[in-house]
């Protein structure tokens, strides 16, 4: 049963005016969407960015009109609405400035798995890109077979990790830049079906979008911050695999690229980033997961660290214990929602609970109880 609260969730994101910063501010100031819809207008022009104009378009019943359409179509397609204030939104991506009010998601991969990885790089791969994006998931799937592969779905590289994300048993999530109700380039429909099956399908545009030149860029910020990483294989000089890295890069992500020859078109990319230290450079997954520190997470055990005896905990470190006695770990940003305190706040009292030896810190920004 979809959340009696959907059709303004997704009435917020179709009222013209307002974007997803907007909104965010919105929800601050009102704390449900719904009451954007129902405030008095007076009352609505009191918010930040909203003007009298926006008003009228709040008030416009074409847009709570469109989003009962979007709702049917969601429920007839078993489509997945991830609403930023939910707890199955994905979690990396939802504290920057820019990300998605909402989410259309179908499939059946974990978009808050414990390692997530972005792939991406020119459409027009050659051998040696196709090899080395081979090359690192089949290295990756027989260390951490249950990491999630994220890219593009577009030609050349991001197709090449789709599917050798599936050939590995990987799960593998393809981020689009048009509505669910439809794919491109059509030539992959039968690869983002079987990806249903082992990972699924993203976007943050309804049905009937289409795929547009500015809807790529807005789709590279998902693939940027959905991951702990983004890793360059192949590109141009400029191109949507480089957007995707600096994306990456102003939300202070790893960056990842295989370098080629200087005089390699759709390496000179790559080389760009690892010249101007955006980028790490590196030839396998041995290398990222060094980088990452992964590989010390599957190759020692654990260094115990004594707890302070007799360590009495503050009221917060006792909820934070009672949360994560309950699980193997949690990210973050889950327990924040879980305990309803800022992230800010959060992460001293973590940072205290791990010098007294009762939390360890591990990539990705999960936690668990030593």
């Amino acid at each position: 049963m979809q959340n009696q609260n959907l059709i303004y969730q997704i009435g917020i994101t179709l009222v013209k005016g307002i974007g997803n910063i907007i909104a965010k501010q919105i929800l601050e100031n009102l704390g449900e969407p719904e009451l954007l819809f129902k405030e008095k207008s007076r009352i609505l022009e009191r918010i930040p960015g909203i003007s009298a104009r926006v008003v009228q378009e709040i008030k416009n019943p074409a847009v709570l009109k469109r989003a009962e359409k979007e709702i049917a179509f969601i429920e007839k397609n078993k489509i997945q609405a991830l609403f930023i204030t939910e707890t199955n939104y994905p979690q990396r991506i939802k504290e920057y400035v820019d990300s998605p009010v909402m989410l259309y998601y179908k499939g059946n991969a974990d978009l808050n798995a414990p390692k997530i990885i972005s792939i991406v790089g020119t459409r027009h791969a050659t051998p040696y890109g196709k090899e080395v994006t081979q090359t690192i998931l089949k290295d990756f799937a027989a260390v951490y077979p249950d990491i999630l592969v994220i890219s593009g779905l577009a030609y050349g590289i991001d197709i090449t990790a789709h599917r050798a994300a599936l050939r590995e048993n990987l799960p593998t999530v393809g981020v689009l830049a048009h509505g669910l109700d439809r794919i491109y380039p059509y030539q992959h429909r039968p690869t983002a079906v079987e990806m249903l099956n082992k990972g699924g399908l993203l976007t943050d545009f309804i049905s009937e979008t289409n795929p547009d030149r500015q809807n790529f860029v807005k789709r590279n910020r998902i693939v940027a911050g959905i991951s702990d990483c983004t890793i360059v294989v192949e590109s141009a000089i400029k191109g949507g695999a480089l957007i995707t890295a600096n994306i990456a890069n102003s939300y202070n992500k790893d960056i990842f690229a295989a370098p080629g020859k200087n005089n390699d078109l759709y390496s000179q990319g790559c080389n760009k980033l690892i010249k101007e230290r955006k980028a790490a450079l590196v030839e396998n997954a041995k290398d990222i997961m060094k980088e990452m520190c992964w590989d010390k997470m599957q190759e020692e055990k654990p260094q115990v660290v004594q707890r302070t005896i007799f360590c009495e905990l503050s009221h917060e470190e006792q909820a934070v214990m009672d949360i994560l006695s309950k699980t193997e770990s949690m990210h973050l940003n889950i327990l924040a929602i879980e305990l309803n305190m800022p992230v800010s706040k959060l992460s001293v009292t973590l940072f205290d609970m791990e010098m007294n030896g009762i939390v360890r810190s591990m990539p990705g920004g999960m936690y668990k109880i030593i």
